[in-house]
């Protein structure tokens, strides 16, 4: 194993228990300290691999967070040739990975106000730039970028109210619900959505 391999490996496991620290404690009240000793990892390669600490260690973790949720929502999706079925197949994954999330459920029990935040006013911004850089290769064939990332950034906003303020009338986690509900406002790119071309390699 080089060093790569190690630096990487001792990140995951820093990162690792930081995350089953938040789960018995509570972000605000997990210290280094219970890092380290739930890591197995020393407090120096923590603070060299994480320089400022905590503070930059919960800023990877929510960062590995957002990169294994779209990668298992681009997985999904992938090989759709369809655009409304597209955008439906990426809000319906992505509700139901949020739902399915037992960290984030545990996170929402004990401490609401901080995932609520990092979800909403403090972390949007970084959740709407990960999805561009996720989504927009995906949407690239059906829509320019002028079209393609406003609708990413509707489409999270969308996503995240529902999945915090759940409706009665909608479920987003239903095909067929999210189907008509995403329609009527998908209806107005029409004009804008070309088909993809789909090379012949025979």
């Amino acid at each position: 194993m080089g060093p790569s391999d190690r630096t990487a490996q001792a990140e995951a496991r820093i990162l690792d228990a930081a995350k089953s620290c938040c789960e018995r404690w509570g972000i605000e009240k997990v210290t280094v300290d219970d890092v380290v000793s739930a890591s197995g990892v020393s407090r120096a390669t923590l603070y060299r691999l994480f320089p400022g600490g905590k503070d930059v260690m919960f800023d990877a973790l929510h960062a590995r967070e957002r990169a294994e949720f779209f990668d298992t929502l681009t997985a999904e999706v992938g090989g759709t040739d369809d655009f409304e079925d597209l955008v439906v197949r990426l809000v319906v994954t992505a509700t139901r990975e949020l739902r399915d999330d037992r960290h984030l459920a545990i996170m929402l029990a004990s401490e609401p106000g901080a995932v609520l935040s990092e979800l909403t006013v403090d972390g949007m911004p970084q959740i709407i730039r990960v999805a561009n850089d996720y989504l927009g290769p995906i949407l690239k064939p059906f829509l320019d970028p002028e079209f393609a990332e406003p609708l990413i950034d509707l489409l999270v906003r969308i996503t995240i109210s529902y999945f915090l303020a759940p409706s009665e009338h909608v479920d987003l986690g239903h095909v067929e619900s999210a189907r008509a509900f995403l329609r009527p406002g998908l209806s107005v790119l029409s004009a804008s959505i070309r088909q993809p071309v789909i090379s012949d390699h025979t």
